[in-house]
């Protein structure tokens, strides 16, 4: 049986006077993938952020499970569970692919370690020692992931991770996010590409204007033309 993943209920988030997000609800069981569609400046990022605790003001209920995150500072929230990689994806330049590996690692029993990181990215592997500016975009986004994975949390928050990547990168993201999935981590996934993410999810979310606008089965999205139209622009 899955068991309980994340759940976000009625969460708002303001930047100043703006109320950005207006009582956005979703729900991740353990295992599963997710996607958050919509224009840009629905919203998107701003859940993300909100979740992890990164917008200066927020309200609403988060739980990873059992855990309440709501109110937590952001560093709680990742050693809670949640690995989130943004949408520039924080390499630091000035470190070595090694060093961006364990900066933030946290070992757990049966989670993941450097050797078995360098066994499943070979291409990090072989540029352990290059610092962070010397690799592709393509390299960039898989070690943000890699090094969210070495925080060994339970949920993964990924922010248009294959933006600026060429078609066998986006491939072979899409390979490794469900390796992932059969790990039985979960994924929370805001995304452009709608091919990409509506073949990774199962649950899409769109979002318009900072509300849930629709949620459902990326099957159902594709026949649903009103709402691909008007809130997605497809």
């Amino acid at each position: 049986m899955i068991g309980p993943g994340l759940i976000v209920e009625n969460l708002n988030a303001w930047y100043g006077d703006s109320h950005i997000l207006q009582g956005v609800s979703l729900a991740i069981p353990q295992g599963a993938a997710a996607a958050i569609l919509g224009r840009n400046g629905a919203g998107k990022t701003t859940t993300l952020k909100s979740i992890m605790g990164l917008t200066p003001r927020r309200s609403g209920s988060v739980r990873l499970g059992a855990l309440k995150l709501d109110g937590l500072p952001p560093y709680r929230v990742a050693r809670a569970g949640v690995a989130y990689v943004p949408e520039v994806r924080g390499v630091f330049s000035s470190l070595s692919v090694e060093e961006n590996l364990t900066v933030s690692a946290r070992a757990t029993q049966g989670g993941w370690t450097l050797e078995q990181i360098f066994d499943r990215f070979p291409r990090l592997a072989n540029r352990r020692n290059h610092g962070g500016n010397m690799l592709s975009g393509g390299e960039q986004q898989m070690l943000a992931i890699a090094r969210a994975l070495m925080t060994n949390g339970r949920l993964l928050m990924l922010d248009e991770p294959t933006e600026g990547l060429a078609p066998t990168i986006v491939e072979e993201l899409s390979v490794l996010l469900r390796e992932l999935l059969e790990d039985g981590l979960s994924l929370l996934l805001v995304e452009q590409n709608f091919t990409f993410a509506t073949n990774l999810s199962k649950k899409i979310h769109v979002l318009g204007k900072g509300r849930i606008r629709w949620s459902g089965s990326a099957s159902d999205l594709m026949k649903d033309e009103d709402i691909t139209r008007t809130w997605l622009g497809v």
